[in-house]
């Protein structure tokens, strides 16, 4: 299907969802909620995730398609209930972004990133005590966010309000204590070493994003060089006629450093 411009394009994927809910659409689809698409668009956002870390560029447009039309069709059940429109969440988000970037739509001027994000911050503040009254920092952080990129985000907002290490190597001695906590709390039991490995992990987080480092992203790395690099071993084996379930760690070692030295420099 040729369509002349994004304008067209969008409107031919909203007409795709009119007749998807209309008299003669998809029963599914006309039996969708807000709250029953809820999931879908998690699921959609960490697929999308996926695509772009693998680097994979057509997996990447498809899970862009596939969640914007999910956002579409969620403004569309709003709009069906006279709630709000598509225009009003578009004119909403406008609105907002140029409100918070008054150094490129007004005459505002920063000295620096870190001054930028303050000021983004106060202005967030801001718009919420202006509908609900004052709130916290944390206030409007969401409460569903996967454990590392939530950690990333309080450390973030923490450092915003001047409430972190002054230097990075007082962090890295934080890090060391945390460490040595954990290993001492293993003779206290596993509740006490649970929370101190936590607490490991927070500051962990905290020197990532410090030396610009994203721990949910370089974590989510480590596990596909791990993966790509066992498959990588299961397949050696398998073409030197070997069982790799019964081969000595010391034999798996070896497959291991192979797959490792095949990978190209990073």
């Amino acid at each position: 299907m040729k369509i002349s411009s994004p304008h067209a394009a969008l409107d031919a994927l909203l007409n795709v969802i009119e007749r998807l809910i209309g008299p003669d659409g998809c029963p599914w689809d006309k039996e969708q909620t807000p709250q029953s698409l809820a999931d879908y668009c998690i699921e959609e956002s960490y697929e999308l995730v996926a695509a772009i870390r693998s680097g994979n560029l057509h997996e990447v447009r498809e899970e862009l398609g596939d969640l914007l039309f999910l956002l579409l069709f969620l403004s569309r059940l709003y709009a069906d209930k006279d709630i709000f429109t598509l225009k009003d969440v578009l004119e909403t988000s406008a609105e907002k972004m140029i409100r918070r970037h008054p150094h490129v739509f007004g005459n505002m001027h920063f000295d620096s990133k870190e001054e930028q994000l303050r000021e983004w911050e106060r202005i967030k503040r801001h718009e919420k005590a202006a509908g609900e009254g004052p709130k916290g920092i944390f206030a409007s952080l969401p409460t569903g966010l996967p454990p590392l990129l939530k950690a990333y985000r309080i450390h973030s907002r923490a450092a915003r309000a001047g409430f972190t290490w002054p230097e990075d190597e007082e962090v890295e001695r934080q890090m060391e204590a945390e460490w040595l906590e954990f290993l001492d709390a293993g003779r206290q039991g596993r509740d006490a070493q649970s929370r101190e490995l936590g607490d490991l992990l927070f500051t962990i987080v905290e020197l990532g994003r410090r030396k610009g480092i994203k721990a949910s992203e370089a974590l989510d790395l480590a596990l596909l060089r791990f993966v790509a690099r066992f498959e990588g071993m299961e397949k050696l084996a398998r073409e030197r006629g070997l069982d790799f379930a019964a081969l000595s760690l010391d034999d798996k070692d070896e497959l291991w450093n192979e797959m490792k030295a095949l990978e190209s420099p990073q």
